[in-house]
């Protein structure tokens, strides 16, 4: 399997690098039309998600629409992946705006551990690049592809900029070193949990798990935790927006957890919101509760 994953890639890897811009964008709208036809079982799932989001605020073709419009997203997120590879800040400064980066700044100031708490939205791939080239060493928790060899493509891609990964399974360890040495530690936190690692939090006025991981970590540490996320803005730039940062310290000890992770929770649903059709609607993210949704 890892041989069709790899002649998948570098055929695309090809035509990306032959491909003119404006073709690119053409190109990546025929993908994502085409998985959107192809593809039923997610785009049952993405249409599960959609309905029990917004039910009946929008119509059937409304929610038709953003899933079209979220394939095509993708496909034009996985074709920037390729061309990110090998890159220089330079370059990727140059693709991305910041709004609300004072908010970074200040708590860069405050000398206090940073934990960036973020979801699969927008171009996330591209937002952990630019955090670094913009503001310096980061480490950022995730899982590894079960294909080794796109697996080795895609931490080649990500560890660029003195960007560290630590693996997500057993990452207490990595993730309290990092934050010991002052790098910014970036969480995705918008998958649903197993049982015994989630707590319940109000999503969308729906229930769902919801990691603790972020909430926790700066409980220990005294962090601050920084809600952000990467859209595409009326300009067609790709823009990295802060929102004002989670103080764990500010709430009573029994009740932190909880209120923490509800505010990281409300900062996600606030962001989809704003852009439904730029969210990763293909987890089944109300798993625990509705399983009877994705059937």
């Amino acid at each position: 399997m890892d041989k069709i994953y790899l002649i998948l890639f570098y055929t695309l890897w090809f035509i990306v690098k032959i491909l003119p811009e404006f073709a690119l964008k053409g190109f990546s709208n025929l993908i994502g039309i085409l998985a959107f036809y192809i593809d039923k079982k997610h785009k049952k799932i993405v249409l599960a998600n959609l309905d029990m989001c917004f039910e009946d605020t929008l119509t059937k073709e409304e929610k038709l629409k953003i899933a079209k419009n979220t394939y095509r997203n993708f496909a034009r997120f996985g074709i920037d992946f390729i061309k990110n590879q090998n890159s220089t800040k330079d370059k990727i400064l140059k693709k991305v705006v910041f709004k609300n980066e004072e908010i970074f700044i200040n708590a860069l100031n405050s000398d206090r551990p940073i934990i960036v708490q973020t979801a699969h939205f927008g171009n996330w791939e591209l937002f952990s690049l630019a955090i670094a080239a913009k503001f310096g060493p980061v480490s950022i928790v995730g899982r590894a592809l079960d294909s080794k060899s796109m697996d080795k493509i895609l931490v080649k891609n990500r560890t660029q900029f003195n960007i560290e990964l630590i693996e997500k399974s057993g990452a207490a360890k990595g993730v309290l070193k990092a934050l010991k040495n002052k790098r910014a530690v970036g969480i995705l936190t918008d998958q649903n949990t197993a049982k015994k690692d989630g707590i319940e939090i109000s999503f969308f006025n729906k229930k769902a798990l919801h990691t603790p991981a972020a909430s926790i970590f700066a409980q220990k540490t005294n962090a601050l935790i920084i809600p952000a996320f990467i859209y595409k803005n009326s300009d067609k730039k790709d823009e990295i927006y802060f929102f004002e940062p989670i103080d764990i310290k500010k709430f009573d000890k029994n009740e932190a957890i909880l209120k923490a992770t509800q505010l990281q929770a409300d900062a996600t649903e606030k962001i989809i919101r704003f852009k439904p059709d730029e969210y990763f609607w293909f987890h089944k993210r109300f798993k625990h509760f509705y399983e009877e949704i994705y059937e």
